[in-house]
């Protein structure tokens, strides 16, 4: 009988570790990041909670197209099936709450919603003055901004956009998280996909970023 009761907790722990796997959620937000030459860009920010893998996009504006825009870009750019999206309840992401019953109701699908339903994800929304609940990308944020717009002075915007995407590739394929048992994200995704590979739309072992794709840059300036 123990040893009966101790397969079944085994499968259930196995299962409860599957679905964790399974269900990768998905958590946006956005940041206003300086004021460069020509204008503000809004930072969108995306991570992924199991494997910690990040993705980020500069914007010009922010609003339910860029947020859209920025999804859109999101689920071309990681190799598996994403289940689920946290988002703030920023106007980006959602109607505010004023439009959800009574006079001010609206009874139609929000932007960002939608291309949520049309790649079958599903959009949650964190607690109202609850920040804490999308703690890691609010930490992800502030360790990009830290090591970047707080530290550099940029010239111009393609510029900044070029040192954010050298320092998420270096996170992603360079740095090795505790939270991970010393891997990589990019090594944690290839480690699933050798163990599920059915979870994934492409195999990632190939999307490791070379140095014959990397092209000369002029280096930001440091702030004084």
């Amino acid at each position: 009988m123990a040893s009966a009761d101790c397969r079944r907790s085994k499968a259930a722990s196995l299962r409860r570790k599957r679905s964790r796997l399974i269900r990768s959620v998905i958590s946006t937000s956005t940041l206003l990041s300086s004021r460069p030459p020509k204008g503000k860009l809004y930072l969108y920010v995306a991570i992924d909670r199991t494997s910690k893998f990040a993705f980020v996009q500069l914007a010009r504006k922010t609003g339910r197209t860029s947020a859209s825009a920025f999804l859109e870009a999101l689920i071309a750019a990681v190799p598996y099936k994403i289940h689920t999206v946290l988002t703030d309840n920023g106007i980006q992401f959602t109607f505010p709450p004023r439009y959800a019953d009574g006079a001010t109701a609206r009874y139609v699908t929000h932007m960002f919603d939608m291309r949520c339903q049309e790649n079958g994800i599903e959009h949650r929304l964190t607690k109202i003055k609850h920040p804490w609940t999308n703690g890691q990308v609010e930490r992800m944020n502030r360790t990009i901004t830290e090591a970047t717009v707080q530290r550099y002075h940029y010239d111009r915007h393609d510029q900044l956009e070029a040192h954010f995407a050298d320092f998420v590739n270096a996170y992603n394929y360079a740095r090795r998280l505790k939270t991970l048992k010393g891997l990589t994200p990019y090594e944690y995704i290839c480690k699933a996909w050798t163990k599920e590979p059915e979870r994934f739309t492409l195999n990632p072992l190939p999307q490791m970023p070379g140095l014959n794709t990397s092209h000369p840059r002029q280096p930001p300036q440091k702030q004084p």
